[in-house]
């Protein structure tokens, strides 16, 4: 019986995230030694991939871009399908990926800035082109949801301040930057049982 549970627990993890290979041997593991916290991550990831304040088109290109951040190419593969079966054009999901490569240039860059805290890194322009954070496909206020949500994995105390006021300014709700950030964090957990 026990089996059985944990069977299809982590089954409907994988059908939640579209993922349609073989479950990744860390995953069965857990199930089988710690049942407990694959419930929770079917739970918490099911959760995350459904808040009001997202779209399920806009969830899936988030998660995606975490999987693509992360560089976890099977969990990639798997919510690529999810972002395109919710509605993502090719375009979007082409600017997510283009959206994750640009954020961390600047993450890492700015991170360096914040860190060194000298006049001449403050001062000397950056020299990074970011054409794309003008006018994108997927709209000004989801790019920039999304550059919060990179910015946060990476760690960039100072683009993250700027993402979350730029959104502010917006109009954006403080709910559905909360709920962007928990799907990042979300799916941040589920990248480590992937490759």
């Amino acid at each position: 019986m026990e089996n059985t549970i944990i069977n299809e627990t982590l089954e409907g993890l994988l059908n939640t995230i579209n993922y349609t290979s073989d479950a990744p041997q860390a995953l069965i593991d857990m199930g089988h030694i710690e049942a407990r916290y694959l419930k929770d991550l079917k739970i918490n990831v099911g959760n995350a991939l459904k808040y009001e304040s997202l779209s399920e088109k806009e969830s899936a290109l988030l998660a995606l871009s975490v999987a693509i951040n992360e560089k976890t190419k099977t969990l990639e593969y798997a919510l690529l399908e999810k972002a395109k079966t919710a509605g993502a054009s090719q375009e979007e999901i082409l600017e997510t990926y283009a959206c994750v490569s640009l954020l961390n240039v600047n993450n890492v860059f700015y991170r360096f800035r914040h860190f060194t805290k000298k006049e001449y890194y403050q001062t000397t322009p950056a020299g990074i082109k970011m054409t794309l954070m003008g006018n994108p496909t997927m709209g000004k206020e989801f790019f920039e949801l999304m550059s919060l949500g990179i910015s946060s994995l990476n760690g960039c105390e100072l683009c993250v301040n700027a993402h979350e006021e730029s959104l502010i300014k917006m109009g954006t709700s403080q709910q559905r930057i909360y709920d962007a950030v928990r799907l990042f964090a979300n799916i941040k957990g589920l990248t480590i049982f992937f490759d």
